[in-house]
């Protein structure tokens, strides 16, 4: 979850890489994991309808994609099959249902593997609620418009004429709606409704077409998120029940290196607040992180070692156009030795291992050429943490292993430090992941099996923060 975006370029076997997450099957919200080369790829699936009705979306918290329509969606007594038609090629899962469990086979472009899901509440907490009416607050449906995006979103407007302060919400990496739903924790439906309450007009949208929003997010980079975030202040500001003086960004992961970006190209935005947010480059984000997870999940130190050696060679070819199938070449052999660690049923199924091999690395390279892992592979966000002017607050996780907290935190406040920022504060939260719950290891892995809520005094530090914050 970058909310940094985990591309696992090495032995990561992302056969499903445009699997969704939503709410799951025969009427009910299932969640499990998709297993492949001994890799798991969490995903969320939501069924609705009964008999020959039954519809579904799919959501993969670790690709950031939520609400992929399913198709061919059947459930005759214990079968249950359903189908995605991802980027890769078509995705077929197939299983038989028994109580509260779904398992059975994966399969896509020609690369087998297993699932499984468990039906909510069985073995993973139940979501948080979204607030139920009647709320302390206005809600308003609200679109923002910047050049030929129109973004959908949510004001929520404190009680009393104003005018309020304000802050707008900006999401980490990948297909993100306005709630910035990961494995069921709306992180920004909790803390927009949690702010309100304390006194402060939020303002959270649709990423680039997802949901309400058009757009395409696929061709996008962080530079033109900080644009419609810009175009999102412009729509506060004129408001009459907002105070011009006072409206802030706040950005989450990817997000807090698109909100000094915005600040710094407009004097309409009067203070930012980071979470979780990048210090150094997008580089020595991905690295980081996949050395994290990877030992979070039980990996091997040798493999994290080599997996890591391989990325900085994918990297550094694609930086320079240079060597790249050099590099795709040192990758296939590991990929196939990750392919032969699998139950001897498995290898079997997959037919020629080198042309699955082969075929899962040109994969990963196809989503490394994209433009916004390009953008964000070479991005440093220390020039723009050096020349920003406002007020700045900045949360990390103690226990985040997306964005690590020490090595991020470091070098946010030594670019402070050389910019002369005058009005900064910077806090590392005891246990909290990079979504703010409580955590065990950090891992993704695990964010499904915790409590639906952040840590206690979170949101109140950020309300008591922006609050203070005059002009």
């Amino acid at each position: 979850m970058f909310r940094c975006r985990v591309l696992l370029v090495a032995l990561a076997l992302t056969a499903a890489s445009s699997l969704p997450f939503a709410q799951p099957g025969p009427a009910g919200r299932w969640t499990g994991a998709i297993e492949i080369a001994g890799q798991k790829l969490y995903i969320v699936v939501n069924f609705t309808g009964e008999g020959s009705s039954v519809a579904g979306t799919i959501d993969i918290p670790q690709q950031r994609a939520t609400g992929l329509p399913l198709i061919n969606v059947k459930a005759d007594g214990r079968a249950v099959h359903f189908e995605l038609q991802a980027g890769p090629g078509l995705a077929v899962f197939d299983g038989e249902r028994q109580g509260e469990r779904i398992a059975g086979s994966f399969e896509q472009s020609g690369v087998k593997g297993t699932f499984s899901m468990t039906l909510a509440g069985a073995n993973v907490r139940p979501p948080a609620a979204a607030p139920e009416p009647p709320v302390p607050y206005e809600q308003e449906q609200v679109k923002a418009v910047n050049g030929e995006v129109t973004l959908a979103g949510t004001l929520t407007v404190p009680p009393g004429p104003g005018p309020h302060p304000a802050v707008v919400l900006i999401t980490g990496s990948g297909a993100q709606t306005r709630d910035e739903d990961v494995f069921g924790m709306k992180v920004f439906a909790l803390l927009a409704d949690q702010l309100t309450r304390a006194g402060i007009a939020v303002l959270r949208s649709d990423d680039r077409g997802v949901g309400g929003s058009t757009g395409s997010i696929s061709q996008s980079t962080s530079s033109d998120f900080a644009d419609d975030a810009l175009a999102q202040v412009g729509l506060l500001k004129g408001r009459k029940d907002i105070d011009p003086a006072r409206i802030g960004l706040l950005g989450h992961s990817e997000g807090g290196i698109v909100a000094p970006m915005a600040a710094n190209r407009s004097a309409d935005v009067a203070f930012v607040v980071l979470l979780s947010a990048p210090g150094v480059s997008g580089e020595q984000v991905v690295l980081a992180q996949n050395e994290l997870i990877g030992r979070a999940s039980g990996a091997p130190e040798e493999q994290i070692a080599r997996n890591a050696a391989l990325q900085r060679k994918l990297f550094a070819a694609l930086r320079s156009g240079e060597g790249m199938e050099e590099a795709a070449a040192e990758a296939r052999p590991l990929m196939k030795e990750a392919l032969q660690q699998l139950p001897e049923a498995q290898r079997k199924a997959m037919g020629d291992l080198d042309a699955a091999a082969a075929k899962a690395v040109d994969q990963q390279i196809a989503a490394m050429k994209s433009p916004w892992f390009r953008f964000f592979l070479s991005y440093d966000p220390a020039p723009a943490l050096e020349r920003l002017a406002v007020p700045a607050l900045a949360i990390f996780g103690e226990r985040d292993t997306q964005v690590p907290a020490e090595s991020n935190r470091q070098a946010m406040e030594a670019a402070f430090k050389r910019g002369r920022h005058a009005d900064h504060t910077v806090l590392v939260i005891p246990r909290a992941n990079h979504l703010y719950q409580e955590a065990v290891t950090g891992g993704p892995g695990e964010y499904a099996t915790l409590k639906k809520e952040f840590v206690p005094g979170f949101s109140d530090t950020i309300a008591k923060w922006i609050l203070g914050k005059k002009r």
